[in-house]
């Protein structure tokens, strides 16, 4: 297992597991020296699905792979059931 720095990811392409680009990784949320979910500003064919916005947070437990990219599990898309995303407002991206 490879041990990577928070700051050695940002900036990381993020994909779907089925290989969609979903954007890029901006920051990561901490909660209790853990990862609880990451920062991501959307990019392609991904904004028209989520209205528009220009950032979500994706939950930690969505993340299925880090390494030169992140493949994060398509259930984590707005398109399933049970949206996990947050939008991050305007002012904050």
């Amino acid at each position: 297992m490879r041990i990577k720095k928070i700051t050695g990811v940002i900036g990381s392409k993020v994909y779907t597991d089925s290989g969609d680009f979903f954007g890029e990784i901006e920051e990561a949320n901490l909660a209790e020296n853990k990862i609880d979910g990451w920062r991501i500003k959307v990019g392609g064919s991904i904004i028209s699905l989520i209205g528009g916005a220009k950032g979500v947070i994706i939950p930690h437990q969505f993340v299925r792979a880090i390494s030169d990219i992140f493949i994060i599990n398509k259930s984590a898309l707005p398109s399933s059931t049970e949206s996990s995303i947050e939008e991050i407002p305007e002012d904050l991206v």
